[in-house]
């Protein structure tokens, strides 16, 4: 049985994506900063609470995994949150960035590395990072969010480079409007902006259509697959005319 490792479990697309895991026999340990899973989970399921941003949180996360399964096959880095006030970057503080870094880019970076030290002894192993479009994509109203994911980006990039000797691949998935949570809010700004044609797939991405995703880059059929962006958004990406 494989094992993976999935933060972020109890919001839109972490739920989706330890249920699309679960759905295929992999035994999920997931984590988050919910009490208790707001849904339940259908079979091998274990949940943990931690906050990504700390050290104590990420050790005893991974550690969890390791005593009850051996091995850790597979990490989902979905954790992420947006800034709790939408501020222009020219008003942005240090206390929202630093709020939004440590648990996008610090948190992802550190549990990624204790996962990659993890994998190694085995020689194998596929970790996939949920980024965003907003890596590349300009929102000044919400800088630290966007330079939090390019920074993902980069964590993607450095792992592959640094992993492939030992048979572990490294991804990205860069999801585009996704109706989750996090989207709530500015479900009228985006339900106008795919009326007039932003996407050329004319609909909100669902966290299942990330979850698919998900589990194409890790179940072990693109084994010759590292370091890629995989844009999960309706084709946003596209420059048209």
């Amino acid at each position: 049985m494989k094992i993976a490792l999935v933060t972020g479990v109890a919001g839109g697309i972490g739920f989706a994506t330890a249920e699309k895991l679960l759905e295929n026999g992999v035994a999920v340990v997931g984590m988050d900063v919910a009490a208790e899973m707001p849904r339940k989970l259908e079979g091998e399921f274990t949940y943990f609470q931690g906050d990504l941003s700390k050290k104590e949180s990420r050790e005893n996360y991974v550690k969890l995994a390791v005593e009850k399964y051996g091995k850790i096959d597979i990490l989902v880095n979905v954790a992420g949150v947006a800034p709790r006030v939408r501020a222009d970057i020219l008003e942005m503080t240090e206390e929202s960035y630093d709020f939004v870094m440590n648990i996008n880019t610090k948190g992802t970076l550190f549990l990624t590395q204790l996962v990659a030290n993890e994998m190694i002894k085995n020689n194998s192993g596929s970790i996939v990072n949920i980024s965003s479009m907003s890596g590349y994509t300009s929102s000044t109203s919400r800088g630290e969010y966007c330079i939090s994911k390019a920074g993902v980006t980069m964590i993607t990039t450095l792992f592959a480079d640094r992993l492939a000797e030992y048979g572990i691949v490294v991804n990205e998935i860069r999801p585009g409007i996704i109706a989750t949570g996090m989207t709530d809010k500015v479900k009228a700004k985006y339900d106008a902006l795919i009326d007039g044609g932003l996407l050329p797939i004319k609909r909100w991405g669902q966290p299942e259509d990330i979850a698919n995703a998900v589990w194409a880059l890790s179940n072990g059929s693109l084994p010759y697959v590292t370091g890629q962006s995989v844009d999960v958004d309706g084709g946003f990406h596209i420059r048209r005319l």
